[in-house]
Parts: C-alpha cells; sequence; structure tokens
C-alpha cells in the first residue's frame, strides 16, 4: 500500500472510528489531514463504511479538486484552517451530542476541569452561528481557534485540530468529555472555574511531562 493510499485509509478509519465512540452520528462529520499542497477530505454525504482510498478527495490551496466525488460541504473551513495554521495538520469535525447540546445554547466550554488547558487556553470558544459550509462560518471558526485547538460552532457541533490525525481525533473525544462534564455541571448550578494563571500553570506543566503539545496530561 502506498504512503498516499495509507494516509486515505487512515482518514476513512478515523470516520468509522467517530461514530464508533459516539461522537459523530451518520456522515454529519468530516475530517481532513495536510498533503502536499493542499490536503486530503472526505467527500460529501457518502456513507463511511463504503468508502474506498480513492473516494477520499484532494483539493489544492486555490480550492481545486481532484476526485471523482465532491468535497465535503464544509471543505472551505478545513481549507482556511489549514491554510491560517501551519502547526496543523489533521482536522476533526463532528456533532457530538454534549458539544452540540452547549454550542446550541451559545456557550463556551469554560475551565470547569483542569484538562480545558489540552485545548491551548482556559476556554474552548463557541463560533457565532453561520450557515454550513459559508465563508462566513469558515471565518468565525477560524478566530474561534485563535490561540486554540478545538472550538464549538453555535447551533451546529465542534472542531478539533492535531498535529496529527490520532492527535486530533484524541483532542475531539475529551472535548466531547468536557462538555459532558459541564452539562452535568449545569444541572445543579453554574460551576466554579479555574483561573486563567492556573490554566497557563496547567499548559506549562503538560509541556514539560513528555507530552509536548501539551496534548495530554
Amino acid at each position: 500500500m502506498s504512503a498516499d493510499t495509507e494516509i486515505r485509509q487512515s482518514i476513512i478509519d478515523a470516520c468509522i472510528e467517530m461514530n464508533r465512540v459516539g461522537i459523530n452520528q451518520g456522515t454529519s462529520g468530516n475530517i481532513s489531514v495536510r498533503h502536499g499542497e493542499g490536503m486530503l477530505i472526505t467527500p460529501t454525504s457518502t456513507p463511511y463504511a463504503t468508502l474506498k482510498p480513492q473516494d477520499i478527495v484532494f483539493m489544492n490551496w486555490a480550492g481545486d479538486v481532484e476526485g471523482r466525488l465532491d468535497a465535503s460541504s464544509e471543505w472551505r473551513f478545513h481549507l482556511d484552517i489549514l491554510k491560517a495554521r501551519p502547526e496543523v495538520n489533521a482536522i476533526v469535525h463532528a456533532h457530538p451530542n454534549y458539544c452540540t447540546t452547549i454550542a446550541i445554547m451559545g456557550r463556551k466550554i469554560p475551565a470547569i476541569h483542569y484538562m480545558i488547558a489540552i485545548a491551548g487556553g482556559s476556554d474552548i470558544r463557541c463560533a457565532p452561528y453561520a450557515t454550513f459550509g459559508t465563508a462566513e462560518l469558515s471565518v468565525n471558526a477560524v478566530a474561534a481557534l485563535e490561540g486554540r485547538k478545538a472550538c464549538l460552532l453555535e447551533h451546529h457541533g465542534m472542531i478539533a485540530v492535531g498535529t496529527s490525525l490520532d492527535n486530533a481525533m484524541w483532542l475531539a473525544v475529551e472535548v466531547e468529555t468536557l462538555a459532558r462534564q459541564y452539562h452535568g455541571c449545569l444541572q445543579i448550578g453554574e460551576p466554579p472555574v479555574l483561573s486563567d494563571e492556573e490554566i497557563e500553570n496547567v499548559i506549562g506543566r503538560m509541556a514539560s511531562y513528555g507530552h509536548r503539545d501539551a496534548d495530554a496530561a
């Protein structure tokens, strides 16, 4: 199997895994990976279990497409995030139940737990609503991700980015866990949150804990 085919297959495997672990339903999510002078991205509205490596779409930085299927309807924010963030090599977009519930309410996820630091700061922002697939949504997503590795999309879902596809998938699952914890807290009342200073302290400790991107604790 060629390196190109392996990358394409890894995207398919990750899509299937998204549904298996419950952070996505059906074909509503999409995944991209930086590749050469552009990106590889899932096609639109195609059941993951039926995908073949050749079905994964290549799109260059100008937005030109190579492939037999159309690119995901969310290709625009995938492309713009990768162009804006050279350290990012993979993007996972999904509609996890708890993340989406919090996003419907237009809320960010605050520092309810020190693990919020894995997303790069003291909160996980919620980008303002815009219609799916639009340039406006892309602008909002890029802004919400500034200095962060994950964000919510109001009335929509979530985005997680990473230095690798494994990293982005791991982060997506962890963000859904944080959203579930926040949702649970809200059943009791507004939760206390950790200070910005403490989250910066945690980020520093994670960086020197054998996890070079503050990706885990």
